[in-house]
């Protein structure tokens, strides 16, 4: 199994576990605390060689595990998931495990996600509009993440998973020159 088809595998489990109502807890909170214990981990090598080092037994990694995560102000279902990890020996996956419950859980809370360029940062108010229409033209609430992009004339680009809305000047005029093409 790959490392991400792995990191996929305990994402699910704990997005299952995070999204049950009797969980106490909300579940943007849990991946913020595991955001916060990934950042603390990816900035430290002590503390990646004690959490991965096979010679240091599993219970040993969970004591390391807890006091960082109580320092941290974790809930008790990060602090388990946590535990799973030292347990099975899957800390190096940790951040692939993060990102991949971040998008899982937008999934199951009826997000999609949109990643879109434009030639210029647009306003807030714009960006509300391209919300707006965005969430119209899909059914659900959108997550979006802007950049910029200066090969762009003018316009913007969305992209939602494999679907590419091209409202960009160059996507226009190619559309109109398909147009006159086809008229001719």
């Amino acid at each position: 199994m790959t490392q991400s088809a792995l990191a996929s595998r305990y994402a699910r489990a704990l997005v299952d576990v995070a999204t049950e109502p009797k969980a106490g807890v909300d579940p943007r909170l849990v991946l913020e605390q595991l955001r916060a214990f990934a950042d603390v981990y990816a900035g430290s090598a002590e503390l990646r060689n004690a959490l991965t080092t096979p010679s240091i037994p599993p219970a040993r990694k969970r004591a390391v595990a807890a006091a960082i995560g109580e320092k941290l102000g974790v809930s008790r279902i990060a602090r388990n998931f946590l535990f799973v990890l030292a347990d099975h020996r899957r800390f190096p996956i940790l951040a692939e495990i993060v990102e991949a419950f971040d998008v899982l859980l937008d999934e199951r809370l009826g997000f999609v996600r949109a990643e879109i360029s434009s030639a210029r940062d647009l306003s807030p108010r714009q960006q509300d509009a391209v919300s707006r229409e965005l969430e119209r033209v899909t059914g659900k609430k959108v997550r979006m993440r802007f950049a910029l992009d200066r090969q762009l004339i003018g316009g913007l680009v969305a992209r939602i998973g494999s679907t590419v809305y091209d409202g960009s000047v160059r996507g226009q005029l190619q559309m109109l020159g398909k147009r006159l093409e086809a008229e001719s």
